[in-house]
């Protein structure tokens, strides 16, 4: 890769994976996940985790490195979500 492009690579991961990143942040802090709907989070996360692998196959820094750092937030959030939609009907029914 020349020189611009990889500077291009890591400015756009920069930006995406930092404002994924401030709202990651504020849904941890506030633990508000009621409205983040399950299905489309699966598969923002499936869709993560197939941006790494490609990233990956392409030895490409920047494609692998903000995949990662949103991978690892997004499955955080996606557990949160989990838990507590669990505890959620959990309460509800007893």
């Amino acid at each position: 890769m020349n020189e611009i492009t990889e500077w291009l690579g890591y400015s756009a991961a920069s930006l995406t994976t930092g404002s994924f990143a401030l709202q990651a942040w504020h849904t941890f802090r506030t633990r508000d996940v009621s409205g983040i709907s399950l299905g489309m989070y699966s598969a923002f996360t499936l869709g993560i985790a197939l941006w790494l692998a490609y990233g990956v196959l392409l030895r490409a820094w920047p494609i692998m490195l903000a995949n990662t750092v949103t991978l690892i937030l997004s499955l955080s959030i996606l557990a949160m979500k989990l838990l507590i939609e669990a505890r959620r009907r959990k309460r509800a029914a007893g």
